[in-house]
Formats: C-alpha cells, sequence, structure tokens
C-alpha cells in the first residue's frame, strides 16, 4: 500500500465505557468495522486492560496489526481486585474530565503516525471522547450500548424533572405506590409505569450524581454525528423509528453476534484472539452440559454489576434446588454485597449433588446456545437480554440496576419472552417459576415467542436484513 493510500485508510478509534457489558459491546463493534476494512484502536482504561490481559482475553495480538489497543489512566486509586469499580466513582471520573487530558494526548500521538484518526466511535456514556473529538474536528459517532427502549427511559429523565414526577418528595415515595404512576407521554412508549423507567428516578435527591450524569449524557446526544444502537428493527421498531426523528443517522445494528456469524472463516479466526470477558471463563460449564439433554437446565447468571445480600442468594440458591430443574449457576466472588466471597454452605451443596453447577464465570453465549440450556435467569442487562432472545432462550428477570427494569418490562409485556421475579424474592416464588420456565404451558408459550424473534433477529442479520444494511450504511459514513 503506498503512503498516500495508508494515508486515506479510514481509522477509529473506539472508547467503551469502562465496566463489562459496554466493553463486549464495543469490543464487537469494532470487530465489525475492522471485518469491513477500518483500522481499529480500542481505548480500554489501565485497570481494565490489566484484566484483560489476565484473565487471557487478548492474545497474539502481533498478528493484528490493523486492530490496536492503547489505555488510558481512569483516575481512580490503584486497586488489583478482580471486580467492577464502583460505579459513582467511574462515571465522577469521566464527567470530571480526568480522562480527557490523556485522551487528547493520544489522539495528538495517533494522529502523528502513518494513520490519521477518521473518525471516533464512542459509548454515549462517555461525553469528553466527543469534546476531544470536536475540538480536533474529527467526527464522532455514539454507540449507545442499550435498547431502544433503556436509551428512550434514559432520555425521558430531563422531561419528569421539568413536569415535578421526580425527585421523589421523601422515602415513602418508594413504597407508597407512587411509582405506579402511568407516564402517557412518551414517544413510541404507550402506558409505561415509573417504576419500569431506569432506576436512577429513585431518588430524593435533586443533586444525586448518576441521576444527573445519566441526564446529561442522553441529552448531549445531539452532539453525535450519526448513533448506534444495539437493536433490530423488528424487535423494537416502533421506538427506533420515534428516536429516528429526533437525531440524524441513527443505525440499528443487531444482534451483533449474529453479524459477527457473516464474517469470512479466515477472518473470524484472526479475530479470534480478541476475547471478551475481564473474568477468567471456566471451560467445564460446557462439558458439564454435554451430559443433558435439550432444553433441561436453567442458566442463572446476574452479570458483571449486579449485588445482593447473603439472605436473597439462599432464597435464590434454595428456589433452584427445590425445583428440582438442572442448573448452572454463576456466582462472581464479589456477587455479595461487602463480602469478598461467597459460601452456600455443606446442606445447599448436599442438596444440589449432580444437578447443579456452580461456577465463577463462563462464555455466556456459548452456554446460552448449548442445545441442553432451556431458560435463563437474569438481571436483565442488555446484553444478556439480547443473547438470550438470538439463542432462542426464555427468561426469568430480576431487575436490580438502571435500565434493567425497562428491559424487564418490555421483555416480559411487548416481546413476551420473560416473566418478573419479584425483588422480594422468596423460595417458594423461585421454585415455582423455574417449573413454570422449565416444564409449564406459560414457559412453552414464552419459548416459542423467543424462538420468532430469534428467526427475526436471523433475518435483520442476513445478506439483505435491516441490521446489515445499517452496517454497510455506517461504514461508508465512516469512511466518508
Amino acid at each position: 500500500m503506498d503512503s498516500s493510500a495508508a494515508e486515506k485508510q479510514a481509522h477509529v478509534v473506539c472508547v467503551p465505557y469502562p465496566v463489562q457489558s459496554h466493553i463486549k459491546a464495543m469490543l464487537k463493534m469494532a470487530k465489525l468495522l475492522h471485518s469491513k476494512g477500518l483500522l481499529v484502536t480500542f481505548v480500554n482504561t489501565e485497570f481494565n486492560h490489566k484484566r484483560f490481559l489476565n484473565s487471557g482475553a487478548l492474545q497474539s495480538l502481533d498478528s493484528l496489526k490493523s486492530f490496536r489497543f492503547e489505555t488510558l489512566p481512569d483516575g481512580l486509586p490503584a486497586s488489583e481486585a478482580e471486580a467492577t469499580q464502583d460505579l459513582l466513582e467511574l462515571s465522577r471520573a469521566v464527567i470530571e474530565n480526568n480522562m480527557l487530558p490523556a485522551f487528547q494526548s493520544l489522539l495528538s500521538k495517533l494522529n502523528a503516525g502513518t494513520h490519521k484518526v477518521t473518525s471516533i466511535l464512542s459509548d454515549g456514556f462517555m461525553p469528553f471522547a466527543a469534546d476531544a473529538a470536536h475540538s480536533l474536528g474529527i467526527p464522532v459517532v455514539l454507540l449507545w450500548t442499550i435498547s431502544a427502549c433503556g436509551f428512550m427511559g434514559f432520555y425521558q429523565f430531563r422531561n419528569l424533572l421539568e413536569r415535578g414526577l421526580i425527585p421523589l418528595k421523601d422515602e415513602s415515595y418508594l413504597t407508597n405506590g407512587y411509582l405506579d404512576t402511568t407516564i402517557d407521554w412518551i414517544p413510541g412508549m404507550p402506558d409505561i409505569r415509573l417504576r419500569d423507567l431506569p432506576t436512577a428516578i429513585r431518588t430524593t435527591d435533586p443533586n444525586n450524581f448518576i441521576f444527573n450524569f445519566v441526564m446529561e449524557c442522553t441529552q448531549r446526544a445531539i452532539n453525535g454525528t450519526s448513533h448506534v444502537l444495539h437493536t433490530y428493527d423488528d424487535l423494537e421498531q416502533e421506538l427506533a423509528n420515534v428516536i429516528s426523528s429526533m437525531f440524524t443517522s441513527v443505525y440499528t445494528i443487531g444482534p451483533q453476534q449474529m453479524l459477527l456469524d457473516q464474517m469470512p472463516p479466515d477472518q473470524e479466526q484472526r479475530l479470534k484472539s480478541i476475547g471478551y470477558s475481564l473474568w477468567k471463563e471456566d471451560s467445564t460449564c460446557l462439558q458439564w452440559l454435554d451430559s443433558k439433554t435439550a432444553d433441561s437446565v436453567v442458566y442463572v447468571n446476574f452479570g458483571s454489576i449486579t449485588v445482593m445480600s447473603a439472605e436473597q442468594l439462599m432464597e435464590f440458591g434454595w428456589g433452584l434446588a427445590n425445583s428440582n430443574c438442572f442448573f448452572i449457576w454463576i456466582i462472581r466472588p464479589d456477587l455479595i454485597m461487602g463480602e469478598s466471597e461467597v459460601t452456600l454452605g455443606v446442606e445447599f451443596m448436599d442438596a444440589i449433588k449432580n444437578r447443579g453447577l456452580i461456577s465463577s464465570w463462563c462464555a455466556q453465549e456459548d452456554v446460552l446456545n448449548h442445545v441442553s440450556v432451556g431458560g435463563f435467569l437474569t438481571h436483565g442487562g442488555w446484553n444478556s437480554t439480547i443473547e438470550s432472545i438470538s439463542a432462542g432462550v426464555p427468561m426469568l428477570c430480576w431487575p436490580f440496576l438502571g435500565d434493567q427494569t425497562i428491559n424487564c418490562k418490555y421483555l416480559c409485556d411487548q416481546w413476551e419472552c420473560g416473566m418478573e421475579i419479584p425483588n422480594d424474592v422468596n423460595r417458594d416464588d423461585m421454585e415455582k417459576l423455574v417449573r413454570l420456565l422449565m416444564d409449564g404451558m406459560e414457559g412453552k408459550r414464552m419459548r416459542n415467542r423467543t424462538l420468532e424473534w430469534k428467526r427475526k433477529a436471523k433475518k435483520a442479520c442476513g445478506p439483505d436484513g435491516s441490521s446489515s444494511h445499517n452496517l454497510d450504511k455506517l461504514v461508508l459514513h465512516l469512511k466518508n
């Protein structure tokens, strides 16, 4: 390649919000862009990059000259923990521009090389990346690693504030039925209750940091030259249309893995050396699943951020044990609030012998796509939800934080492929719900519905599908 051609090759810098789910979605997007001929520089925080190296997710990168990793300091105290950093502190570091000077220096360094930066793909929740892009005249595309309903829920924070619906008057409003107030004025989102909207609205403090952080990030969405939503048209058509009318160039591109599966085998093989996990993955889960019959196993994973009390853990555990179903349960070391390790006791381990497998982390998509898995007990994070839909696996949903509540609402009521678990979980309810999911008529109906959504997702990611066309449009946008 001559130097003038090298100069012109599109070079995108990808900046995820520094937690597991956002990094995974950004990495998949980066791989899709790389497969279409773009040079990629992927920017992790130093803390997360070290965890990637420790988990074995980044191997033999030397063979990928056109997919590079760079790091930024996050400004937080040094930590050796194999755990998600505190979201409040992380968001504060993002918004207080701890990372902006280092990112500007990185862009200057990259621009001094052979391939100048032609665009930035920034997580919508990393506003400093857009600031840096604008200061250098570089176009910025915002990736929202959430559903269209999640984005719309976050985007309404300002309206809720201006209409006086939040902040809550006092703590009693959390329990006195106020959260059941129906909101009927959100475009494309009829009859949503306050409790369905992302959890940051449940505050009595007008200065609540996370609430204001989310509000600022989504209100600044107007600054993006285009937007990517990790969803597909058939799943969220009405909301995708509404969001497209609010901003220029909105691309629904998902499910990401189905699009990656369309890559030529040699390309896919090269990019396999880049994994997605900040934790070491345990492969014994898949061997264990091989010994089970089709649709007989419940997969349980509350994601990378959810925490619970020791009591809640035991209620989930005994509900699973008493259901008599096979299950795989992923229990992170930091799942219990304030505890560094999790113990379930000898009696419980005896009760689940030969029926339950407990592991600390796994390759989730491989597990969900295994023929033995028939149900997923999840927190309802967006990656988990869309991965489960892509695998045709129905869900039990226990939303904990952020957009998980709105995902759960749509999952249960709009898409009809999930059931909600009450927040004050108890073992009897848990046992009944697991049996209903795995053996009941309701479970069968949800499984059929999920398989329908899976078929539509495959169509969207096929050669003539909406997500494939939108990916091509985005690539054209980035190359020009």
